[in-house]
């Protein structure tokens, strides 16, 4: 179920800071146009940090039924608190979500046995397939591939995306880890190495922008068109860059409210992207559209 190009996607919004349903929804049908292979809604990309927990569990409600089990559907629940993360993890499941997506507790920077304990009462608590999501860079915690190891045996865990970039990483897990666990990169600037590493996909921010690209990218690599893959790439290897050159969402948002899908609002503490960065994202836009 989870493999190939999967979107992070973004969460439209209002001048006034309201969700913007209407765009919301057209995202979803222009992505199951576009052959992605699996969305992923109220993520990092999807601003989860600043919607509420009456937002949060509506924009998973609307996207199950808008999608109606065209593609496979995954929503961020995780939370650095155990009992609200447990709160929305069974909510997603109440709506039909096909997975769950579980960020490492920030912040608060359990240890490792405290990530164990975590995982396994949520897994516990909600019958749900569960994806473990490592990313150091933002939350402050790193969980250990021997954390991994040992969530993996757990019954609802499914699989790990790994944000780490760290290729080394998967390369040994791989050789620890049944065949029946999914891993899953979280950084599109390394997302082809660690396919060709035995990779199932990608849950990409850069997908927002160029959803069919990154489904051909994934695509070759499984067929093993590596040559191939890696030409595809190089039109995107600027836009890789540009996704990160703010902190995420702010550049793809104005990069979508550049192509005139969206419009280029986000909550504070997030704010548009600064005017130096523009010349940047538009060459990357650029590149990827020659």
């Amino acid at each position: 179920m989870f493999q190939g190009s999967i979107v992070a996607l973004v969460t439209p919004m209002n001048a006034d800071g309201s969700i913007d349903i209407k765009s919301f929804s057209e995202l979803l049908d222009f992505h199951i146009q576009s052959h992605s292979d699996g969305i992923c809604v109220v993520g990092t990309t999807g601003e989860a940090a600043t919607v509420d927990f009456e937002e949060h569990i509506y924009l998973i409600e609307q996207a199950v039924k808008f999608i109606r089990g065209r593609i496979p559907l995954i929503a961020g629940t995780g939370a650095n608190s155990t009992k609200e993360a447990i709160y929305l993890t069974q909510a997603a499941k109440t709506a039909g979500a096909d997975a769950s997506l579980l960020v490492t507790p920030y912040y608060n920077k359990p240890s490792q046995r405290g990530l164990v304990e975590h995982h396994k009462a949520i897994a516990k608590a909600v019958n749900l397939p569960q994806l473990l999501y490592n990313v150091p860079s933002r939350t402050g915690v790193d969980m250990e591939n021997i954390t991994v190891m040992e969530l993996s045996d757990v019954k609802n865990i499914v699989g790990i995306k790994d944000a780490t970039g760290d290729i080394s990483r998967i390369k040994s897990l791989k050789k620890e880890i049944n065949s029946n666990f999914s891993f899953i990169s979280g950084d599109d600037l390394s997302f082809t190495e660690f396919l060709e590493e035995g990779g199932d996909g990608v849950i990409s921010v850069t997908a927002n922008v160029k959803p069919f690209e990154m489904h051909k990218i994934t695509t070759s690599i499984k067929n093993k068109n590596l040559l191939e893959a890696k030409q595809l790439n190089s039109k995107l290897d600027l836009l890789h860059q540009a996704m990160f050159i703010e902190s995420n969402p702010i550049p793809v948002k104005w990069m979508l409210a550049h192509m005139g899908v969206i419009q280029p609002f986000m909550r504070l503490p997030m704010v548009e992207l600064h005017k130096d960065n523009e010349g940047f994202v538009l060459k990357a836009l650029e590149k990827a559209n020659a």
